[in-house]
């Protein structure tokens, strides 16, 4: 990785920087896989501060990957059930690590947690990310997002405490 990046725990001023990452992320990696309506749905426009704080104050971990003058450029949210929501990096950074970096950390934090299991809903963007973890696929789904119809791929993760503790010393 060319950039040297830290992981970091959320704080309420990334709230607008993390908006702007989902936006341009949405906008430019979906059109691969994606209609053009169906991008417009997925993210009409940045979602403002206070909302973006209101639906991560329910006591989600989010992990955001900052550089040395500690600009965000990519976060990963865990909820405390083990499910993986938001999940972006800025476009820039997109291909160099970051993500992994990211992956590797909110599951190290999982397992420490005591989680046995991480699940989450992969876009088409996300799904090989994801199988190349180990997560497996349980199938497709097909839903309405502002009257759009879209889909995702419902995926899970068996944890194992060993397995973890091996990507950590290696």
């Amino acid at each position: 990785m060319k950039h040297k990046l830290q992981i970091r725990l959320f704080r309420p001023v990334d709230a607008q920087v993390l908006a702007q990452i989902f936006h341009e992320a949405a906008r430019s990696t979906a059109p691969r896989f994606y209609r053009p309506q169906q991008v417009a749905a997925w993210s009409p426009a940045p979602v403002p501060d206070e909302q973006f704080l209101t639906r991560v104050s329910d006591g989600r971990h989010i992990f955001v990957a900052v550089d040395q003058r500690d600009a965000p450029w990519g976060f990963i949210e865990l909820e405390h059930d083990g499910h993986i929501d938001c999940f972006y990096c800025h476009p820039s950074m997109t291909g160099i690590g970051v993500g992994s970096l990211l992956y590797t950390y909110l599951e190290a934090e999982a397992v420490a947690m005591g989680l046995t299991h991480l699940r989450v809903e992969a876009s088409e963007a996300a799904l090989a990310f994801f199988q190349h973890r180990g997560f497996t696929l349980i199938g497709r789904q097909d839903f309405m997002r502002l009257g759009v119809p879209i889909h995702n791929y419902a995926m899970v993760k068996c944890l194992s405490r060993h397995e973890v503790a091996s990507q950590r010393t290696s």
